[in-house]
């Protein structure tokens, strides 16, 4: 069996050093917002390139927390609108929602996945604030074009950084491309905790303040509440464990890389369409989608062949009960990302004759 993921095997590679770091932790007595959590946040925004990163308890709060903080300065507020891709993981969208802020989606580009900037500015409104892109599936969407409509109407840009840890557009890597941006490091992202965990980098120290407040009850000083804040801190264990791991992030990134050229090069089954990086971006294949109109079909075949698969995702956000209310428009681009793409096995720990095989398996499919 070739695994989708095997995250045993990508964490016993740090086995000695993750241990070391949390018997740190363990020996240090201090477990919440210590010296750990502060060298993880110099580290990973010297890593952005960014001025801040402030770390949180998962990264729906370092999209909702950063929302939440332009609201407190007064940049948004309720009813404002947020342009958002329609094809994003939930979370993009329920962080919008949860700050009582109108989602306004916007249809991908079908061949990177992405938000289609030449689609913005039709979605805009004289309520419309901010743009959220996402940089789905370790591609950053194209920046360029995204930050040019924000200046032209004055939006704020928050990127949703979840799957591009070390992704760049054009030179600059993801986390520095926006005004904030948010950051997951749940386990299976190419740089993931053992647990949940986020952070936000932005280069705005008045935002940055805001978010360090709103994460811990709102506080800058004990017992001392200038915000209606909430509970998300970063803890000390996986500050220490991300320490270890951001060490090793550039050279997975690339071992990631040499496997997705290797099924760009190999693949070559016509009714399977392979994903296209755009000119001047640099992806780190955080999964490695491929669409076929009969995806259950090619996904069946792989798992007799013995190769695990998994669909990100399967149900569109306006598909979901959660949001029922948009439940029956229409988003075709969506709708058939949705419907097609599957996600081949890709990760640092990934042997050539699997990624071979996997090839193999896919040209031999008979759709």
């Amino acid at each position: 069996m070739i695994p989708f993921l095997d995250l045993k095997a990508i964490n016993a590679r740090e086995r000695d050093a993750l241990i070391a770091a949390f018997t740190r932790v363990l020996d240090s007595g201090w477990y919440v917002l210590g010296e750990e959590v502060a060298a993880f946040e110099r580290e990973y925004a010297q890593y952005c390139g960014t001025k801040f990163a402030i770390g949180v308890g998962n990264g729906l709060d370092a999209l909702t927390l950063s929302l939440r903080a332009y609201r407190e300065l007064g940049r948004l507020k309720p009813g404002d609108e947020v342009v958002v891709p329609a094809n994003t993981y939930i979370a993009t969208i329920l962080a919008i929602s949860e700050n009582g802020l109108t989602p306004v989606l916007v249809e991908p580009e079908l061949a990177t996945y992405n938000l289609d900037a030449a689609r913005i500015e039709a979605a805009l409104t004289a309520r419309t604030r901010a743009i959220l892109p996402v940089h789905l599936y370790g591609q950053t969407a194209d920046m360029t074009a995204i930050n040019a409509v924000a200046r032209k109407h004055g939006l704020i840009v928050i990127e949703d950084s979840a799957q591009a840890h070390g992704a760049r557009h054009a030179g600059v890597c993801a986390g520095a491309l926006g005004d904030a941006s948010g950051h997951s490091f749940f386990p299976s992202k190419n740089f993931g905790a053992l647990g949940d965990a986020g952070a936000v980098t932005t280069n705005d120290a008045q935002l940055a303040d805001v978010i360090r407040a709103l994460r811990n009850y709102g506080s800058r000083e004990k017992y001392v509440n200038d915000h209606q804040g909430v509970n998300s801190r970063l803890d000390e264990l996986q500050a220490a464990l991300l320490r270890v791991k951001l060490q090793r992030i550039d050279a997975d990134n690339t071992r990631r890389r040499a496997l997705a050229q290797r099924y760009l090069k190999g693949i070559r089954h016509p009714a399977i369409t392979l994903p296209v990086v755009a000119p001047g971006n640099e992806a780190v294949w955080h999964v490695f989608v491929v669409r076929a109109p009969d995806r259950a079909g090619l996904q069946r075949h792989l798992q007799q062949q013995g190769i695990g698969t998994l669909i990100h995702y399967p149900i569109p956000p306006h598909r979901q009960r959660a949001y029922a209310a948009w439940n029956n428009r229409s988003y075709p681009v969506t709708e058939r990302i949705h419907a097609e793409v599957l996600s081949l096995p890709i990760s640092p720990v990934l042997a050539d004759a699997d990624a071979d095989a996997v090839i193999a398996a896919c040209n031999a499919w008979r759709d």
